[in-house]
């Protein structure tokens, strides 16, 4: 992949300005980490799959790399894909043989439905379940087939000795109803989709004290309901922060409904998932939007960190944190100061801009209280934090808002 560029420091990943490229080109970097590094990481869990599909999907990586690199980007750019690499980083553990016959089986799957399959692909262990974002679908397989054979355009099942076909064109454009096939994917705005099932082998984990993990769950909401709550919460991005809702165009694929709460939010996201976000429903378009900011910027950051450590000591020792009752390494309170920062954004542009939402006190009561919030955490920064070079002009454009917010809302 050649010698890696000198990562420049952000100046503007906060809150991006007029025409910036800053985030995008974060996400550019840390995909090219996962295509320097794909090959290796198979090679190295080469002794969990049958050796006949290792060696062609390597023969695959080697052809794109060299002469067709963009489509497979494009594919490890998506978060069903990236979270599998991510995810088989850690220690080896007994899971790592199903984590890594899906990592197979779904980068040939999402190549194939693109038809940029350079040749052939057999392999002789499938997924059970292929989730691919690139078709907007989930296809079942079963567990007593011999093997499945993906080229551009088709997908192709040995079973008792029969051959099915599946029209990967068609089943992208919507016209193909076959058996074990599921849409699970909902447009939301632009290229974000609501998700009603999810790969992410580390969903289930969670460190907020207040949730038990991150299962698909509706609540007692439709579909369109989730939809109409979600659009709406984007154009109000779209209207008063414009650069940031560019920028989720370019991170966000899909967001994961996790259940309808009334009185709170809980929302997530993953270091190793970039790009997938988990909200909960929430009445309020105000609780939804600052929702999705925080959930968004986590992603701009855990791209980051893909690259850079930020923090020398970001994870030891803990302290307290100005938004959540648990005390939090200094990447936690990193995440959260960089989260709110754009949602006072939002509240000074929709009080400026006159908008209806905005006139009451609660809603300056609420500005108030955000500015309190990340003018705690930039104390706990200042503090303590020991930043890598990136990490400091990172500090430094935050320091900056928060000198700025501070200034409107004194105490």
């Amino acid at each position: 992949m050649g010698e890696r560029r000198a990562l420049t420091p952000p100046c503007d990943l906060t809150i991006p300005e007029p025409g910036s490229t800053t985030a995008r080109d974060i996400l550019s970097r840390a995909i090219g980490r996962l295509l320097g590094e794909l090959r290796p990481l198979v090679r190295a869990h080469a002794s969990l799959a049958p050796p006949s599909d290792v060696e062609t999907f390597d023969r695959l990586l080697v052809a794109l790399l060299r002469d067709h690199v963009g489509p497979l980007a494009s594919v490890l750019r998506r978060p069903n894909v990236g979270a599998l690499i991510r995810t088989l980083r850690r220690p080896s553990r007994d899971e790592d043989a199903e984590l890594l016959s899906e990592l197979i089986g779904l980068v040939g799957f999402e190549l194939a439905v693109h038809g940029e399959l350079p040749f052939e692909l057999q392999l002789w262990k499938f997924p059970r379940r292929i989730l691919s974002i690139a078709g907007r679908v989930a296809v079942d397989v079963p567990d007593d087939i011999e093997s499945v054979v993906l080229t551009s355009g088709t997908m192709k099942t040995k079973r008792r000795g029969e051959v099915h076909e599946l029209d990967l064109g068609a089943l992208r454009e919507g016209g193909t109803a076959a058996p074990g096939v599921r849409r699970p994917f909902t447009a939301i705005d632009g290229g974000t989709y609501l998700a009603l099932e999810d790969n992410n082998p580390l969903a289930l984990d969670e460190a907020h004290p207040d949730k038990s993990g991150n299962a698909v769950d509706l609540g007692q909401a439709h579909v369109s309901t989730w939809v109409e709550a979600l659009r709406a919460a984007f154009e109000l991005v779209a209207k008063y922060l414009p650069e940031l809702r560019r920028e989720m165009e370019v991170y966000l694929a899909q967001v994961i409904p996790v259940g309808t709460l009334s009185e709170k939010h809980l929302s997530a996201s993953y270091r190793e998932a970039i790009g997938t976000i988990y909200m909960t429903l929430h009445p309020q378009r105000m609780t939804m939007t600052e929702a999705l900011i925080h959930e968004f910027q986590h992603n701009k950051l855990n791209a980051l960190f893909e690259l850079d450590d930020v923090l020398d000591n970001a994870y030891a020792p803990l302290y307290a944190s100005p938004v959540r009752p648990d005390p939090r390494p200094l990447a936690g309170v990193l995440l959260a100061v960089h989260a709110f920062l754009p949602v006072a954004r939002l509240y000074e542009r929709m009080i400026a801009g006159g908008d209806p939402d905005a006139a009451g006190a609660s809603f300056r009561g609420r500005f108030a209280q955000v500015v309190a919030i990340n003018r705690e955490g930039t104390r706990v920064l200042d503090d303590h934090a020991q930043p890598t070079a990136v990490g400091a002009a990172l500090l430094d454009e935050m320091r900056h808002l928060d000198d700025h917010f501070r200034a409107l809302i004194p105490c």
